[in-house]
């Protein structure tokens, strides 16, 4: 943010010229405002007012970002949700039963979640207001969630294939018996990745796949791709050293799609103090954040060679047990939800696994990766969505 204010003055000479190169999105803006820019810098007073009020609002963004921060980190307020029933647990894995005591019918369509490996599951479950669990359950919906819980001794030498056949197929061969039928398997981000794979080596057990901003082709974003790729031979020894990716480490890579958006976050909760519920809800996000998981050491490397180094997914060459991932092989329905706003994951990555999906249905709400889950819309656009394709209505 303070690298942003400093840099804006020397910037306004770019943006007066409508010569912004890094960023070819605001070039129309540049062209549109180029006429009163020019009027208002004609002469030396024109030039020192546009400069000051340059200056003003910097120091006014700063410093809402800064109360922002404060506010944040002075904040008594804190996530008491309890958890429900653990029915099942496999070293730091749990499969949580949101359908416990909620009085739904035998009949209930069962559904399995699958988070991400790289932040905790909670996001689906963040706070009494706003938990699509929870919400799910009062919504005709069974849900379970596979809690992947931090890495211990014996994940930390975990591939994605152990991920896979291990902790994942036993939940899913778990649900399967308990409820005596095919479950609808949902994968959010990277656990759409692990429950695709899942699906094609237990058929039988899956009735239908709903996958959120899942990523497919890695190289759909290639500037994307290609600063990963960039990195990845940075992170190698730093993953075989440690035997993980640090949280910090991924926290840095999430930082870097979007570097403004913490600032703009910050900045918009320090103007908008006077809801607690807001306030709750900022908060409770905030702490899922900053509450991340490392990264099991063969996992990472994986991910960051294979997937967004090779491109794996999409050439057809990543591999479970030895055996391709291939969406043509899933021949039960698909529901691919893509955020059209998300800034994590292009939106053109995500709709190449629902081209490559037989049966799959593309639907692409308006807001982004985080949002879709806990967004003041995501109950309207798409928490409903997915309950009604869930129950066949």
């Amino acid at each position: 943010m303070l690298l942003t204010c400093l840099s804006s003055l020397p910037a306004l000479a770019l943006w007066r010229s409508g010569s912004l190169p890094w960023s070819p999105d605001l070039v129309p803006a540049a062209h549109s405002l180029k006429p009163e820019l020019d009027a208002a810098a004609a002469d030396a007073d024109g030039q020192a007012a546009l400069a000051a009020a340059l200056a003003h609002v910097c120091r006014e963004r700063l410093r809402h970002f800064l109360d922002g921060v404060l506010a944040y980190r002075r904040s008594p307020l804190q996530r008491e949700l309890a958890d429900p029933p653990v029915i099942w647990q496999d070293g730091a894995a749990r499969l949580l039963d949101y359908g416990a005591g909620c009085g739904l019918p035998d009949t209930a369509p069962v559904l399995l979640a699958v988070p991400s490996l790289v932040n905790r599951a909670f996001i689906l479950d963040l706070t009494a207001e706003c938990s699509l669990m929870r919400w799910l359950a009062g919504n005709g919906v069974r849900p379970l969630l596979l809690d992947w819980g931090s890495p211990g001794a014996v994940e930390r030498a975990f591939t994605l294939t152990d991920y896979v056949a291990g902790p994942l197929e036993s939940a899913v061969a778990l649900v399967a018996q308990r409820y005596g039928r095919r479950m609808t398997l949902l994968g959010y981000c990277m656990g759409g990745l692990l429950a695709l794979a899942a699906a094609l080596r237990r058929p039988a057990e899956i009735d239908r796949l709903v996958l959120l901003a899942t990523p497919w082709d890695f190289h759909a974003d290639v500037e994307s791709a290609r600063r990963l790729s960039m990195l990845a031979t940075v992170l190698g020894p730093l993953i075989d050293q440690l035997g993980e990716l640090p949280v910090d480490v991924l926290q840095a890579l999430f930082f870097g799609l979007d570097p403004m958006q913490g600032p703009r976050k910050f900045e918009a909760f320090a103007r908008h103090q006077e809801s607690k519920a807001k306030m709750r809800h900022f908060v409770a996000t905030e702490d899922w954040l900053n509450d991340g998981v490392p990264l099991a050491g063969p996992v990472a490397r994986e991910c960051l060679f294979g997937w967004y180094g090779a491109n794996s997914p999409a050439l057809g060459r990543w591999r479970i047990a030895g055996r391709p991932v291939e969406p043509a092989a899933f021949t039960r329905p698909a529901l691919v939800i893509v955020p059209a706003q998300d800034r994590i994951v292009p939106p053109g990555s995500a709709v190449a696994l629902a081209e490559a999906l037989p049966h799959a249905e593309l639907f692409q709400p308006p807001v982004g990766h985080i949002g879709m889950m806990v967004g003041s819309r995501a109950q309207s656009l798409v928490w409903q969505k997915l309950a009604d394709w869930c129950r066949g209505d």
